[in-house]
């Protein structure tokens, strides 16, 4: 699978990071971002509703609110997270985590981005279907969670050595 390869002003850690990492490496201004966007938006009913009022409850347009304000501030925060990982934005506190848990996989023999059951071309498929998915979040929210090989970095650097290809 060739990854496009993106010119950045910080390193590339993972061009197609599973959904799980993304989280685990929220940083505080991420869990901040999505409290901001959980309230907010009632908040805007709220005031909306102060400066044109309407004979009507609010209670169940504010829980809807509160709802849409959770869901849209763990994408804006999962989107600044995955900035990161793409190296869009300073990620030295990621690219420190990500060497120390990959090195530390890739020592204990594991696979560095995690074991799939699914065959390749699914595995394919879901890297072309998520990869850069972050960017559409306004129209269809995707989430990579399928673990495949496509990540766009070199194994080495964690010191994975190259496999040797039988001669038989």
């Amino acid at each position: 699978m060739h990854n496009k390869i993106v010119t950045t002003p910080y390193p590339l850690i993972d061009a197609d990071p599973h959904f799980t990492r993304v989280v685990r490496y929220f940083r505080p201004t991420d869990y901040g971002t999505w409290a901001a966007g959980t309230a907010a938006f009632p908040a805007a009913l709220y005031f909306w509703n102060m400066a044109d009022p309407v004979n009507v409850r609010l209670r169940t347009s504010l829980r809807l609110g509160g709802f849409l304000g959770f869901v849209g501030g763990f994408l804006l925060a999962y989107q600044q997270s995955s900035f990161r990982f793409w190296g869009w934005r300073e990620n030295k506190r990621e690219e420190d985590m990500d060497f120390a848990e990959l090195s530390q996989r890739a020592r204990e023999g594991k696979p560095l981005y995690g074991e799939s059951t699914q065959p390749e071309w699914v595995q394919g498929t879901a890297y072309t279907n998520s990869a850069w998915s972050q960017l559409k979040f306004h129209a269809f929210p995707m989430f990579n969670l399928v673990n495949h090989p496509h990540h766009g970095t070199d194994p080495a650097k964690y010191g994975v050595k190259p496999q040797e290809k039988d001669s038989n």
